[in-house]
């Protein structure tokens, strides 16, 4: 296949629309069931390169959770704790492959961005992983192939309709990319940067002692940030994002934002939450919503007399402000990646209020001393790579 319609581009009202190889090669990909979209395969394809990378990197099985056009989480296949397992709504499943682990840590680590997610798999779909797949509100999946009793279940979603795409893991792109803006075509050589430990030797900290699983964390952090549009932070905790903040003007905007995600990946360990009295049927997209305003400033909305009823068997406590300071103090070891220098110190005053200890930045900022201070204060541990990872 040399080209593919397509429905429509990003909107209903912009037609015709179609992706095709130039050079008049076949396409890269095979639809195995649906059809995608614009906005999908620019998923897809985003997604795939940052698993393949994902897997180079670490030598394990990837999965990221993308939705328009950043992603959502990405994981490496590392087994789920206990606790882990009920936030991720997979406590069920029995054992998981680590296919199946790393969807469920892409997926599960911020369930309200993942929600109707485009996914991609480094490795074959097996049948663990499609069964977790078919519970989930998703638009597609891509991978470079399916156990064929996994496609099976993966072709009855969405009533036959679920996107199914398998990608030539063997493909490679030319060197030079190009793309159209208001007419005008804008041609650049692929980011072809590897990331791998050699990007983590330049410790500017007095701290320098970096263990391999922060040199792992530090990897996934700076490939998640490739592959996510700009500005960008990335924070990642055992092998996986739990807080990513994209496409802000602000440095600090960024940090915030995945801050408050990877805040609420923990928050949702507390006993405060995994201990909320669900009534039997809320589905898990519901539940999902009432802990995300239950763990935030507008709680009353799931706590108020008359809405509490429709969710809890009885009314939960108030999370208060106090009680979850004092279980985010318990979340250490953290990681975080930045796809541009820090120009400000408050940026690793943020990351330290979510139990950052290691960063990894380009560095080049005129006030890299003043960053650098600001790590040496908490005792963090920071690499300057030297390279900038901006992606539109």
């Amino acid at each position: 296949m040399k080209e593919m319609e397509l429905k429509y581009g990003c909107n209903p009202n912009q037609k015709p629309s179609r992706i095709y190889m130039e050079d008049g090669s076949d396409l890269p990909i095979e639809v195995l069931c649906g059809r995608p979209g614009y906005i999908n395969l620019l998923d897809a394809f985003n997604g795939w390169q940052l698993v393949s990378e994902l897997k180079k990197a670490t030598g394990k099985v990837a999965a990221t959770s993308f939705k328009h056009v950043s992603p959502a989480g990405a994981a490496i296949g590392l087994p789920l704790t206990d606790v882990e397992k009920k936030i991720y709504w997979v406590d069920d499943m029995g054992e998981l492959t680590p296919m199946g682990s790393a969807y469920a840590r892409a997926r599960g680590a911020d369930r309200m961005s993942s929600f109707g997610d485009f996914i991609s798999l480094s490795d074959t779909c097996d049948v663990c992983t499609a069964k977790l797949v078919s519970r989930e509100v998703s638009d597609g999946i891509i991978a470079p192939d399916y156990e064929p009793e996994a496609l099976e279940i993966l072709k009855k979603k969405k009533k036959g309709n679920y996107c199914v795409l398998k990608i030539n893991p063997d493909y490679k792109p030319a060197a030079l990319e190009k793309k159209q803006v208001f007419g005008v075509t804008f041609e650049q050589g692929r980011n072809e940067l590897v990331i791998d430990d050699a990007l983590f030797a330049n410790i500017v900290t007095e701290n320098k002692e970096l263990p391999q699983a922060a040199r792992d964390d530090m990897a996934i952090a700076l490939i998640t940030l490739k592959y996510t549009q700009s500005n960008s932070v990335c924070y990642v905790k055992g092998g996986q994002a739990i807080g990513i903040g994209a496409g802000q003007q602000s440095r600090i905007h960024c940090t915030r934002l995945a801050g408050s995600k990877a805040d609420n990946w923990y928050l949702r360990q507390s006993p405060q939450v995994l201990n909320l009295p669900f009534k039997e049927g809320i589905r898990r997209a519901d539940r999902d919503n009432a802990i995300d305003l239950y763990m935030g400033e507008d709680y009353m909305d799931v706590l108020a007399d008359g809405k509490w009823e429709a969710l809890f068997t009885e009314k939960p406590a108030v999370f208060t402000a106090e009680e979850k300071r004092a279980w985010l103090d318990g979340n250490t070891d953290v990681t975080l990646g930045s796809d541009a220098f820090f120009p400000f110190g408050d940026n690793i005053e943020r990351a330290f209020r979510s139990g950052v200890k290691y960063v990894a930045q380009p560095g080049g900022s005129v006030r890299d001393d003043n960053v650098i201070q600001a790590c040496n204060d908490h005792n963090m541990v920071m690499c300057f790579t030297g390279i900038r990872l901006f992606h539109h």
